[in-house]
């Protein structure tokens, strides 16, 4: 049996061993490990050339989304509803917050301890920061591309401060921000997205958010840069910040990127070891404008998987005018007093003008289906009116009436509907009403034209009852004289009998 002595030395010695192999434990302990993002077994080869077959098991991502900006229609979903870690996608949020509140992008913010605070407790080369020290003053505008483009995390919570005051004040208002938004499954406990078990969203409402956040210029502006000049400060030397978002970087002629995308205009990337890689994309092709979201990704796999999306909105939506859907079946009118020698026997196409500078600019973002049912059922949203009769001759160019088409925000839009060949008039037809009245009305001279042809006109009947006249009266004198010859020969015949 041991000794106290030897009992109380025993447990000395583990009290004095038990910090170092804690801190061995530590130094030897590996985080766990997250499952990688990897395409199912039995997922079909993707084939490039026909981007419209996209099905989700060919999407590295675990959750996804794909809408059209404008109309916010979802196109293509993958798990869209799974709860995600945001990460620094996060900021999209804070960013959009601090250019909807704050008026001014050349006012001065001051760092505080608290927003810098970031940088020690993680450490400026463990985390994207922008390295910002406690008094440090720097423009708004300078702050939201910093943060969007660097992925700055204490550039958030200087913007955050700078809204509400406390970062705690501005993560309710973020939180309130998304449920008047929608957001029914998002929860953020910070601006900056770093790690917090409470810090969650899901692709559709991250779609939602990075939507409003595309409404504005200045955001637009912000993801779609390359790159950012930041000016000197109070505290740093001036500097350039780089987009590390893989779909603008062209690679060079000997080594080209094949994430690539012409068509991209931005947004954000994100990555944490609980959120693994994650990305809100947007692109433009053609007015068609789209916004993707892949969560729960690889690191180049999130590049390729916002192509695969992209590639598969646009070749689901088109971009088309009225004037278009028009063309698909155009009008086409019988006319009369046509030429006899006229092939088309008066039948008359009408083409469609634009009539004002908004109708030339105008586009209808559908589905290829919809463009068909809507060109096919076009009288349904537009309204045809004549202004003229149908009756030849008819100018090439000349307006027939107008097509005046009713958007869904209740604006219209007007085209001129115009002859698209000449018609030819009949020889020797009489003239119509119509012409009549507006020979009639273009004529300036207020009395009568005379010819030959309207004197002929005016006095023929005159002449011809002055003859006729004439004839009756003579007539009528020679009937006078001959009754007058035989009543005085019947006069002689009485007197000679009665002699």
């Amino acid at each position: 049996m041991l000794s106290q002595k030897r009992i109380g030395a025993l447990m000395c010695v583990i009290l004095l061993l038990l910090p170092a192999v804690a801190a061995a434990a530590r130094a030897t302990a590996t985080p766990p490990v997250e499952p990688e993002a990897t395409l199912s077994p039995d997922a079909a080869a993707y084939d490039k050339e026909h981007p419209e077959e996209l099905d989700a098991d060919q999407l590295y991502a675990w959750s996804a989304i794909l809408i059209e900006q404008s109309s916010g229609n979802v196109i293509f979903e993958k798990s869209a509803d799974d709860i995600r870690y945001p990460a620094s996608t996060t900021k999209i949020m804070t960013v959009y917050l601090a250019l909807t509140m704050l008026d001014d992008l050349d006012q001065e913010i001051t760092c505080s301890e608290t927003a810098t605070e970031v940088n020690r407790i993680y450490g400026t080369n463990e985390i994207s920061t922008l390295g910002l020290q406690t008094g440090e003053v720097m423009s708004l505008r300078d702050l939201v591309y910093g943060t969007m483009i660097m992925s700055a995390n204490d550039g958030a919570n200087v913007l955050a401060e700078a809204v509400s005051g406390s970062i705690p004040a501005f993560v309710d208002l973020m939180n309130r921000t998304a449920q008047m938004m929608g957001c029914t499954n998002t929860h953020f406990a910070n601006p900056h997205g770093l790690h917090d078990d409470a810090h969650y969203t899901t692709p559709r409402d991250m779609a939602v958010i990075a939507r409003e956040a595309m409404k504005l210029e200045d955001f637009r502006d912000i993801v779609s840069r390359r790159s950012y000049s930041i000016p000197k400060t109070n505290m740093h030397r001036a500097r350039t910040v780089n987009n590390t978002n893989e779909l603008f970087n062209a690679g060079t002629e000997e080594s080209p990127n094949r994430y690539y995308y012409p068509d991209a205009t931005g947004m954000k990337t994100g990555y944490t070891d609980k959120a693994q890689y994650c990305f809100v994309g947007s692109a433009s092709r053609d007015d068609l404008s789209l916004i993707s979201v892949v969560m729960y990704t690889g690191r180049r796999a999130r590049w390729a998987d916002t192509i695969k999306l992209m590639d598969y909105g646009f070749s689901q939506y088109i971009s088309i005018s009225p004037q278009e859907l028009y063309n698909e079946n155009p009008v086409s009118i019988e006319t009369s007093n046509y030429a006899l020698d006229d092939t088309a026997m008066g039948r008359l196409k009408l083409n469609c003008v634009p009539a004002d500078g908004a109708a030339s600019l105008a586009s209808l973002v559908v589905t290829k289906a919809e463009a068909e049912e809507l060109a096919l059922n076009l009288r349904t949203n537009a309204l045809f009116q004549y202004t003229r009769d149908f009756s030849a001759p008819i100018a090439a160019g000349e307006v027939i009436g107008t097509m005046t088409y009713f958007l869904e925000n209740g604006n219209t839009l007007v085209y001129n509907l115009t002859a698209a060949r000449s018609v030819p008039a009949r020889e020797n037809v009489p003239k119509t009403l119509e012409q009549i009245r507006q020979e009639t009305e273009a004529d300036t001279n207020l009395m009568p034209r005379f010819s030959l042809y309207v004197v002929m006109r005016l006095f023929l009947p005159l002449v011809g009852f002055a003859l006729v006249l004439t004839v009756i009266i003579r007539f009528l004198q020679r009937l006078r004289q001959s009754r007058h010859y035989a009543a005085s020969r019947m006069v002689e015949d009485h007197n000679r009998l009665i002699k």
